[in-house]
């Protein structure tokens, strides 16, 4: 691996998104973090995962829609927290040899690299799902299907703040080398 993107990985933080502000990437810097987003592993290239991109008055909008289904007004200003909010759902497709497990954890790989992404271009961003990514209502919104799920919003902008560090685990308490008998 080269030094640069290992020590780039190593630092890797995200900026929470309330601490975020305005600008969030353009529409060509978009379009270069989507296409990497979909650059993942993807078990008999069936693309099982879509991008939904809110900016301007769709956050608010996606937002109102959020607390009406939660019944919780303090909902609504969320995804007005960073100037723009990937939305990425998971589509998974029926198939015979493929389990929807794979597909689900190839639209996950396309949130990290596009959270990955965006902080190698300088855009600080946060993967959140919180209660609206559990709700019916909000999949509809985003065009979602009968199956689909929200694997996550990706919050993109600019640092109002650098992001702290926080605790990581041990890796002796994580990791084992060999089968556990």
């Amino acid at each position: 691996m080269m030094v640069g993107v290992s020590e780039f990985l190593q630092k890797r933080r995200s900026v929470m998104a309330r601490n975020m502000t305005a600008p969030g990437p353009d529409a060509a810097q978009l379009r270069d973090l989507l296409s990497i987003a979909a650059r993942v592993p993807d078990h008999g290239k069936l693309a099982p995962w879509r991008f939904i991109v809110l900016q301007n008055d769709e956050r608010a909008e996606l937002g109102k829609i959020a607390a009406a289904a939660l019944n919780d007004d303090s909902v609504a200003g969320q995804f007005g927290r960073a100037p723009c909010v990937v939305a990425v759902l998971a589509c998974p497709k029926p198939h015979p040899k493929i389990p929807r497990s794979e597909m689900i954890l190839s639209a996950g790989a396309a949130c990290m690299n596009l959270l990955t992404a965006a902080q190698a271009m300088g855009f600080a961003a946060q993967w959140l799902t919180g209660d609206a990514a559990y709700e019916e209502a909000v999949l509809k919104a985003l065009g979602g299907e009968d199956g689909d799920e929200i694997a996550g919003f990706i919050y993109l902008g600019t640092a109002s703040e650098a992001p702290s560090e926080r605790a990581r685990p041990e890796l002796d308490d994580i990791v084992t080398f060999g089968l556990t008998k």
